[in-house]
């Protein structure tokens, strides 16, 4: 592991002022020796047989803020849309549960759109979740949760920035799969299941790319800051 992924993380964190850590996530296609597995309790099964170590595969963002730990497809299962983007199910094995059929009835989603939902092409053994800080691998995607003023640095630096909406987890994909950078406004389902604040969205960076993504913050936070006592000096008129 040549990239000094604790170093790139303390400049990202000073750079846009992040409240919570960024999270480091990788896809294996082996279990990780060396990485304790996310071993909560998996609780009683819903009546179509789901159920995982946590309520959707996204909880697992707010668990790793400040632990490292590996994930398998069955501590996911008990969301079946998170299931899906992450590759451990394909669309047909989920059509059927009853979490996709709550989604469909409640016309939060319509079956044509789900088709396009993007998704990791390849199932992995285990998702590695963990800080960024203290990455034992080269991770995949680095997942920040932002704020809408962190979010503005992050589109003015990398105007390419994909704003998507729900579900969620699916700017993982297209972070891993399409070496974009991709924002999401959160969904409905995520933001009960996590309980993440209103204010916060999520961003999903290639981890390739996190160098460039950071010293572009940095080169935008320059005039970001010009442009801030600017108008604070200008203001002083109305006081």
């Amino acid at each position: 592991m040549a990239t000094d992924w604790p170093a790139l993380a303390a400049r990202l964190e000073t750079a846009l002022g992040l409240q919570v850590p960024p999270i480091a996530i990788t896809f294996a296609a082996s279990t990780p020796a060396g990485v304790a597995p996310f071993d909560e309790p998996m609780p009683a099964a819903a009546p179509d047989g789901r159920t995982g170590r946590v309520p959707a595969g996204c909880v697992f963002w707010m668990k790793s803020t400040d632990r490292t730990f590996s994930t398998v497809a069955e501590d996911h299962a008990n969301c079946s849309v998170g299931s899906m983007t992450h590759g451990f199910k394909t669309l047909q094995d989920v059509a059927a549960n009853g979490d996709v059929a709550a989604l469909l009835e409640s016309g939060w989603v319509t079956m044509d759109v789900v088709p396009q939902i993007p998704v990791v092409t390849e199932k992995p053994e285990a998702v590695v979740y963990g800080p960024l800080s203290e990455t034992p691998m080269d991770p995949d995607v680095v997942m920040l949760r932002v704020t809408g003023r962190q979010l503005m640095v992050l589109s003015d630096a990398y105007p390419g920035l994909r704003i998507e909406g729900k579900p969620q987890c699916h700017i993982i994909a297209i972070a891993k799969e399409q070496g974009q950078i991709a924002a999401s406004v959160g969904c409905q389902l995520s933001r009960v299941r996590t309980g993440m604040a209103n204010g916060e969205m999520t961003c999903a960076i290639p981890a390739s790319m996190l160098g460039d993504v950071i010293a572009r913050i940095e080169q935008t936070a320059v005039a970001d800051n010009m442009v801030a006592r600017y108008a604070s000096a200008d203001m002083a008129r109305f006081a």
